[in-house]
């Protein structure tokens, strides 16, 4: 479903179920910490999340925050980072920075690290050394991003900024500050109202005054000085993702929650909110770790080289995508070759020769010896003048024999969530096309243009780190009106 809700005029609900300071709509990372900070600031708050407890994508998620500057962790492993270096490194890597955004972002953040601790999850002063998607085990710092990588690495002094709770594994490591959120609402005289959903959005001329809800068969009305929408984003809504993203419609599996339909994103554009970055998602296929295949070079169906391999994840992917008939290849030799545990992208064959090789994978003659050749005398001097790879992961791949990975999209198994969300201020104040705010609005996490905007500038951490900022800063200005 593409079409927007109904606006309802003040002067059509007659009744009121409720009259409150702040209704926050979704108990994500963003709502979650939006709701917290409103209490906390003295307002009469009410928390809708569709579904039967709290969390959302959020709680799906490994458990990364994207934050620096010289936090409680980086100190303690003597890891030097400042704000400003920060703020360079996320101004160079956003295709479409705000400044004053990522200047409060960054200067705040080993704040904003202390807060998350305080609300009762404590990080483990370690630092995982090693290229991964995320850590194995419960250290708490390691590089989640494209720092290390040229330009960047130029223009803004790397640091790690990947703080993982304390919690092995993949996935769901983010539910416990969900549950830390949880417990401390509870606290607070806030009211959370499960398996209920916000319908539409109430407004009083051009300001949003409430909104109507339902809950099974129940229905109603809440009136609120604020509305701060935090539902997630879009890639569970196939007629949206097909109209804005189709790219993503291709790929077998996607990060998020049955709630992502970009419903509160409907609800802001009913009332005239600004979408932004809605072609543009988050896609990869790690072909990482083992950290030692870094070495080995990308080609396309050509043969030739296109990224850089030491890139982070999703920017390599957002590269492969872009290759013709979305293909590529990552090429390995005997003496670097390490077979994934957990493969996303599947081995395809070894090859004593190149020219075997080029055969098998359908190369044009020659053309992947030229570029192995090239990239191997090159990277035998610890150069690589064409995508100034890290000298850390330059190594001659000319130890036959060859084997291959494949990265095609339909081959290799691509994962994503969609990056589309409304244009706002610095306090979350939900902002129309012309710029002007809508009075009454705000949006927090996926639902807020604000950092994330596209796969090959995102980090591990992200969106949980924004998220819970923004969704603070929202909540605070929200309690304030």
């Amino acid at each position: 479903m593409t079409t927007l809700p109904a606006v309802i005029n003040i002067d059509e609900v007659s009744h009121w179920s409720d009259e409150v300071d702040v209704v926050v709509i979704g108990f994500g990372i963003a709502g979650g910490c939006a709701a917290l900070e409103a209490a906390r600031a003295g307002a009469n708050v009410v928390l809708l999340e569709r579904a039967a407890e709290p969390g959302g994508t959020s709680a799906m998620a490994g458990g990364h925050f994207y934050l620096g500057g010289g936090t409680a962790v980086q100190r303690a492993v003597g890891v030097e980072d400042s704000a400003e270096e920060m703020f360079k490194y996320l101004m160079a890597v956003t295709s479409d920075p705000e400044e004053d955004k990522i200047r409060a972002f960054c200067e705040d953040s080993p704040a904003h690290f202390d807060w998350i601790e305080a609300l009762g999850i404590t990080f483990e002063r370690s630092l995982y050394p090693e290229k991964a998607v995320i850590q194995p085990g419960t250290e708490g710092l390691m590089y989640t991003g494209n720092e290390k990588v040229w330009p960047f690495r130029e223009l803004a002094v790397p640091a790690p900024r990947g703080h993982k709770v304390p919690k092995p594994g993949d996935t769901g490591g983010a539910k416990m500050v969900i549950d830390a959120l949880a417990e401390q609402l509870a606290s607070t005289a806030t009211r959370i109202h499960y398996e209920t959903g916000a319908a539409n959005l109430v407004v009083d001329g051009d300001d949003v005054v409430g909104v109507a809800w339902r809950r099974f068969n129940e229905r109603g009305f809440i009136k609120a000085k604020s509305v701060v929408i935090a539902a997630g984003g879009f890639v569970g809504n196939k007629d949206m993702v097909a109209e804005h993203v189709p790219q993503l419609a291709a790929k077998p599996y996607v990060l998020a929650s049955t709630y992502d339909d970009g419903m509160g994103l409907r609800l802001g554009k009913s009332v005239g909110a600004q979408w932004r970055f809605m072609d543009q998602a988050f896609i990869t296929a790690p072909f990482y770790p083992p950290a030692r295949l870094v070495t080995g070079i990308v080609v396309n169906k050509l043969g030739k080289r296109f990224v850089a391999e030491d890139s982070y994840h999703s920017r390599t992917s957002a590269f492969v995508l872009e290759q013709p008939d979305a293909a590529a290849y990552l090429i390995v030799d005997s003496a670097h070759i390490e077979h994934p545990q957990f493969p996303l992208c599947p081995f395809i064959d070894g090859w004593e020769t190149v020219a075997e090789m080029e055969a098998g994978l359908g190369i044009p003659e020659g053309a992947l010896a030229e570029t192995l050749a090239s990239y191997n005398e090159h990277a035998a001097r610890g150069e690589d003048p064409e995508f100034h790879k890290h000298p850390d992961w330059l190594e001659p791949q000319d130890q036959g024999p060859w084997g291959a990975y494949d990265l095609t999209l339909g081959k290799a198994f691509y994962a994503g969530f969609t990056m589309g969300a409304m244009q706002v201020d610095l306090d979350g104040r939900v902002q129309r096309d012309d710029g002007s705010v809508i009075q009454g609005l705000y949006a927090a996490g996926a639902c807020a243009a604000n950092i994330a905007q596209d796969g090959k500038g995102y980090a591990s951490g992200t969106q949980l780190a924004e998220g819970s900022y923004f969704g603070r800063r929202a909540g605070r200005h929200a309690a304030s009106r």
